[in-house]
């Protein structure tokens, strides 16, 4: 059990803004679980980091899509460090099909983008609820996107999923206050990770001109905003989507 009662679920944590948010939630002082869906061996290298600078963690490997998966990774969070503080709903797909437009979108991607990305949300911050009262309460962060509000770009399935979760955020947030539970969603624009290294040259050099700041985000910096809203700082704050995009 970790001693200071701050336990946290992370999803999709092996890379980017999950690995990065493990990382500083763990510098301070939770005990944090790295869920992970096939990347083992990078869900561990973040462990490790983790308890080389002192932190605890476990890494535990669940599908997100998956209501038993989710379910069990609730369980062994609770039995091997103690009832959840904090969860962060992390894990998504971004799948896209031939030319991402939505005459070409098969039933199986659409299905398999809103399993994670939609009904995973739900399900995970459902037991969050029933591990959280154990512990008097606690904070949920979903992870959401600015695609939500502009369609995205031949990423419709994405894009919606991202708008339901922050619909779900707002409406979750008011019923789980009567648990001492606070649900705030984070709301990245274009950040510097893993999934745009497919992209071209010439995709880069355009986002980045979208940009007004002009350059992408880190994903520490998505993680210190994470940190706050799961923090006392944030404590008056549930119910919101706070966007973070270098102005654009």
């Amino acid at each position: 059990m970790n001693k200071n009662n701050k336990i946290a679920l992370i999803t999709g944590a092996s890379r980017g803004i999950g690995a990065a948010t493990a990382i500083k939630l763990a510098a301070e002082g939770y005990a944090v679980c790295v869920n992970y869906m096939g990347s083992k061996d990078k869900a561990e290298d973040v462990v490790k980091a983790i308890s080389k600078a002192g932190g605890e963690a476990i890494a535990v490997q669940a599908d997100m899509g998956v209501e038993a998966d989710i379910i069990r990774l609730f369980a062994t969070i609770e039995k091997e460090l103690g009832p959840i503080t904090a969860l962060v709903n992390n894990a998504a797909l971004n799948r896209t099909h031939g030319s991402g437009a939505v005459e070409e979108m098969p039933w199986e991607l659409i299905e398999s983008v809103y399993r994670v990305n939609v009904f995973g949300v739900f399900i995970a911050c459902r037991e969050a609820v029933k591990h959280m009262k154990k512990a008097g309460g606690g904070a949920i962060v979903n992870v959401s996107s600015e695609a939500a509000k502009f369609g995205g770009n031949k990423m419709t399935h994405y894009a919606s999923s991202k708008a339901a979760i922050n619909t779900f955020t707002v409406g979750f947030a008011r019923e789980a206050a009567a648990h001492n539970i606070r649900v705030n969603a984070v709301s990245p624009a274009v950040i510097d990770t893993d999934a745009h290294t497919t992209a071209t040259a010439e995709r880069l050099a355009g986002l980045k001109a979208s940009i007004p700041m002009g350059r992408m985000g880190t994903a520490e910096e998505i993680a210190e905003t994470i940190a706050w809203l799961l923090s006392d700082k944030a404590s008056y704050v549930s119910g919101t989507v706070v966007s973070v995009t270098g102005a654009r």
